[in-house]
């Protein structure tokens, strides 16, 4: 087993462990602002399987997580209206560090420093497998995605569209 292979103890890592959440690890080679279309690249999968996480706050500054398909981007209106608040947005990258305690690039819904509400993109939920961030840049993991319900309470939404 090359030193690649090994899987890091993230914290993401260390909350699926005690979730009992089977996973399978993917490290990639990570590029700057590279996004979903370079790990889904990197790891020969369609990128609509790879599930960004995103830190947002409403107008109030209350932050959130939002996991959307790799190839679409969240309707921040669509969710504002969802939520029953004025407005969302992206945080800065500074911001959702400090809320998830993880760098942005390699944020993961599991192992979050601070509890935040987590909504998931229904059609997510359809999938057989997903990847989502394990923790750390370069690091994905396949998980089945009915995980992000049972053991993040995360709640369905339809907040997608498609990029630009």
């Amino acid at each position: 087993m090359s030193k690649e292979d090994k899987v890091p103890v993230t914290q993401a890592v260390r909350a699926l462990r005690a979730a009992r959440i089977a996973f399978t690890p993917h490290p990639y080679r990570y590029e700057e602002r590279g996004g979903t279309a370079v790990s889904a690249r990197e790891l020969g999968v369609d990128e609509h399987l790879v599930i960004k996480t995103l830190v947002m706050e409403d107008e109030t500054r209350r932050p959130l997580v939002v996991l959307m398909h790799g190839d679409r981007e969240v309707s921040t209106k669509e969710l504002a209206r969802h939520l029953g608040v004025k407005s969302i947005e992206a945080c800065k990258p500074e911001v959702a560090d400090r809320h998830s305690g993880y760098q942005v690039g390699g944020t993961s819904p599991f192992g979050l420093r601070r509890a935040m509400p987590v909504y998931v993109e229904e059609s997510i939920l359809t999938l057989a497998t997903i990847y989502v961030n394990g923790g750390k840049r370069g690091f994905l993991v396949a998980i089945d995605p009915r995980e992000l319900v049972r053991v993040l309470g995360a709640t369905p939404v339809r907040a997608a569209r498609e990029p630009g």
